[in-house]
């Protein structure tokens, strides 16, 4: 492959134009203190880069540094503030040294890279449409720190060496040892006495061989530790080295607000924090044309006009802040305004218009779940802007966002205030490169499911999975979630077949609770293999994987394993369950629910999984008088009770509704853990219309009764 003989030029052409675009904001805002410090370093910035590019001639970006020096200097001669015109002039010069950066032959982005430019971006974007960082700039300190483990690592291996050293040793001993005892044909007996002797000598070196080996394995095994260790530490430097400060961005995220200000005539004031905090560079590339969409939005859509800030005693100028924050292995943008905050009719009536929902569902959907449609994938397109315009209209800023976290593995949360503003945070991860995984092992593969998507590893033993037309279901922390075998998923994405005799004991499910954009699921798993740190790589082009898998990585030795997505995984286990709740639910709509009567949680929340599941309505009570109350407050179709309560038993409850005009003709399920033939009269007699054992329960049976009774 040809040199890229523009390859630095390129790294430092970027960072002084960000520096340059940071210090034109900066000046337009106010002078700096003192006045000409500021300009002062723009003048070096802008001559660096002057210099630079007639280096490598190209000497129209040179000849449009040497005119914004010209400005700047004419500005400091003045001493007067930099006006919104000279502003303006000087940044669209810097966007003509942008495109002519980018228009350079050879670093033309390639076809998969060009896949990632939103295509119909503003002239004034193209900074941001670079190809992905593939030269960073290092810190010293960084190269320090790696050179120093390099030679630490270089010693620790000379150790070894002189460890194996000890080796020939063994081996002398060892041959040694052969020869005596190995058998002489034709020794006669007159030659034992000298075989004790042989003998003798074979114990001894035996005893020292024993004693070297013992000296040379534990000599060995702590060098290899301190090996292993230093090779850990190098690897977690070489991964920082990735890492680059998400404030790289922020200049070109301030002159996307300081232009979009400037086409709507609004004053904005545009506040970032946290870029200190490093993201990998890939990432940070990808994301930022997602966050200058989302910054626009903000001065678009959220931030009134100044007359209407006066007219609300707001200050004129609107306030649209940046933090960064890092948590854990990811990190999160949070951008927030003071504006007018999210127009929910305004989203419902655009999402009915889009088919994002259908009209009677919208009706029905709380503020807060309109607001979230906003960031859901089905919501192309979705927009409450009535006119077109450069900056809005076409709803084409949230489906950027959502494509872009789409790839990155990313999630979004829109939060709004009426008259107050609106918060969108968007967090990705640190790298999708290097990250911690929890291997597993499911349908005899090992896999790895990142570590800051499991909530928890559970045991979970066939009886506590509730089984249903819909799908398996288990409750967990107080809510039925999904439960399935990974396997299952494993199996659709080319691995081997189901292979459930792995487990330990083939009656206890060990479990993974996934979690995703706040849903979670429970996958069983033969196997919990540990935590571990995993480089992961993208599949190859010509490998049409499932939505499950985000990638694959190398084990120890040097296995290939899957990487799995934690968002496919989620969204793969609610895709059937829904397709069959929805069928069943559209079915038995018109149906009056079914009062479900129990003081045990676990029972009342896996009763209503395994009815919801079929498609029936349900509603809870936690005793017998409360099931009364709400009995004669709404209608039911059916009544499934517990016996065993305190104060008014299951009995007591039915033999109240059967003489009570209104209830009578309810029908009544008694589940128990009774199981007595006087029992099982007893609630003939109350006149219940089934009874059904909690130590034979079997949901089917279940099912098929409350069809019988209630259809």
């Amino acid at each position: 492959m040809a040199k890229d003989t523009y390859q630095y030029f390129r790294v430092e052409a970027r960072e002084l134009l960000d520096g340059l675009t940071q210090g034109i904001l900066q000046l337009e805002k106010g002078p700096s203190t003192p006045p000409s410090e500021g300009v002062v370093r723009l003048l070096r910035l802008a001559h660096t880069l002057k210099g630079a590019a007639r280096v490598v001639k190209q000497p129209g970006i040179a000849e449009r540094a040497h005119t914004v020096e010209g400005i700047l200097t004419t500005h400091r001669e003045s001493e007067l503030p930099l006006t919104k015109a000279q502003g303006s002039e000087l940044l669209l010069l810097l966007d003509e040294i942008s495109s002519q950066l980018a228009d350079i032959s050879s670093l033309a982005p390639t076809s998969d890279e060009s896949d990632h430019m939103v295509a119909g971006a503003t002239a004034h974007a193209r900074l941001s449409a670079e190809e992905p960082r593939e030269t960073l700039r290092v810190e010293i300190q960084e190269m320090d720190s790696l050179l120093h483990i390099l030679t630490e690592t270089g010693v620790q291996l000379g150790a070894i060496r002189k460890d194996l050293g000890g080796a020939d040793r063994l081996r002398d001993l060892t041959s040694l040892l052969l020869d005596l005892l190995a058998e002489r044909p034709g020794e006669n007996r007159a030659a034992a006495a000298s075989g004790m002797a042989d003998m003798a000598r074979a114990r001894s070196l035996a005893e020292e061989l024993r004693s070297s080996l013992d000296h040379f394995q534990r000599s060995l095994a702590v060098d290899l530790e301190r090996v292993d260790g230093a090779f850990v530490e190098m690897r977690d430097v070489t991964h920082r080295l990735r890492l680059i400060p998400t404030q790289t961005v922020f200049a070109s995220l301030a002159r996307s607000v300081r232009d979009s200000a400037q086409t709507l005539g609004k004053r904005v004031a545009f506040e970032t924090s946290g870029g200190e905090v490093r993201l990998d560079a890939n990432v940070l590339t990808l994301l930022r044309d997602a966050l200058m969409h989302v910054v626009r939005n903000a001065v678009a859509h959220g931030l009134e006009s100044e007359a209407e800030r006066t007219v609300l005693a707001k200050p004129p100028t609107g306030q649209v802040r940046l933090e960064v924050q890092r948590r854990g292995s990811r990190v999160a943008f949070v951008c927030t305004d003071d504006g007018r905050g999210i127009d929910v009719e305004a989203v419902r009536t655009a999402a009915v218009a889009r088919g994002v929902v259908p009209a009677a569902a919208a009706k029905a959907l709380s503020a807060d779940q309109v607001i979230a449609l906003l960031g859901s994938v089905g919501a192309v397109g979705l927009t409450t802007s009535s006119d077109v315009t450069e900056l809005s209209g076409r709803g084409i800023g949230l489906d950027v966002v959502r494509a872009t976290l789409s790839q990155l593995k990313g999630e979004m949360r829109i939060r709004s205030e009426p008259g107050r503003g609106v918060s969108v945070e968007v967090q990705v991860p640190v790298s999708i490169a290097a990250l911690q995984g929890l291997v597993v092992e499911a349908g005899g593969a090992r896999v790895a499911i990142p570590l800051d998507a499991v909530q928890q590893t559970l045991r979970v033993r066939e009886a506590e999975v509730a089984r249903s037309a819909e799908g398996d279901s288990i409750l967990h922390a107080g809510k039925v979630i999904p439960f399935l075998p990974l396997d299952l998923l494993l199996r659709r994405s080319g691995s081997s077949g189901p292979n459930f005799g792995n487990r330990v004991n083939p009656g206890i499910w060990s479990a993974v609770v996934v979690q995703s954009g706040g849903r979670c699921v429970a996958l069983g798993v033969e196997r919990l293999l540990g935590a571990a740190n995993i480089v992961m790589r993208a599949l190859p082009v010509v490998v049409e994987a499932d939505p499950v898998v985000a990638g694959a990585s190398l084990d120890a030795e040097g296995t290939p394993q899957l990487v799995l997505d934690p968002a496919g995984l989620v969204a793969a286990a609610e895709r059937s369950r829904g397709e069959t709740f929805n069928a069943a639910a559209e079915a038995q709509a018109q149906r009056a629910p079914i009062l479900v009567i129990d003081d045990s949680l676990t029972t009342r929340m896996l009763e209503q999984s395994i009815l919801e599941a079929a498609g029936y309505q349900v509603e809870l009570a936690v005793s017998a008088e409360d099931g009364l109350i709400k009995a004669h407050d709404h209608r039911y179709s059916l009544f499934i009770v517990d016996v065993e309560m305190p104060d008014m038993d299951g009995f007591g409850f039915v033999a109240q509704t059967r003489a009570d005009p209104v209830l009578r003709d309810i029908p009544a399920i008694l589940v128990t853990s009774r199981d007595s033939a006087d029992d099982r009269l007893r609630g003939q007699q109350v006149g219940a219309s089934a009874y059904i054992i909690k130590g034979e329960f079997d949901q089917m049976l279940l099912l098929q009764t409350i069809r019988k009774l209630v259809g």
